[in-house]
């Protein structure tokens, strides 16, 4: 018989491998389809992320990524790496400084500022760059589980 509570190898840190200072990063290199998924699935059709034209005529004189997707990939770095699997994310703050364009590679890095053992929470301080431009600054804060 199968145990099919068993999720071995499925998990991230446990609260107690966390330690402050541990970092860990995500990337992804944005392309236009990427933006025109983002937009179909949250109904963000604001044409500074979808019509060249409209685009060229703004401040930023071209397509901008989405700060919502662009943010999106710290949560691929919480989800699969730090703490990754099985942590909980409870809040989010960002700031977005720099715009984003198409074809660039956006590095989204997480690294544990605090831990608070009472309640099993890490603060983690978030960050996306562009080569060395930071373009989100933020904090999130974690609920990881206990080791069992």
């Amino acid at each position: 018989m199968t145990d099919t509570n068993n999720f071995h190898g499925l998990h991230g840190y446990f609260f107690e491998d966390l330690r402050v200072g541990m970092s860990e990063t995500v990337s992804r290199t944005i392309i236009e389809t990427d933006l025109r998924n983002f937009s179909g699935v949250t109904g963000d059709t604001n044409p500074m992320h979808l019509n060249r034209e409209f685009a060229e005529a703004t401040p930023f004189k071209s397509i901008i990524v989405h700060g919502m997707l662009t943010a999106g990939l710290i949560s691929a770095v919480i989800g699969t790496k730090l703490p990754g699997p099985g942590c909980i994310y409870m809040s989010q703050s960002l700031k977005f400084l720099a715009p984003v364009r198409i074809g660039d590679t956006v590095y989204a890095v997480a690294t544990v500022k605090s831990l608070f053992p009472e309640k099993r929470r890490v603060l983690l301080d978030t960050r996306c760059y562009v080569k060395d431009t930071v373009v989100i600054e933020g904090e999130a804060l974690i609920k990881v589980p206990a080791r069992p």
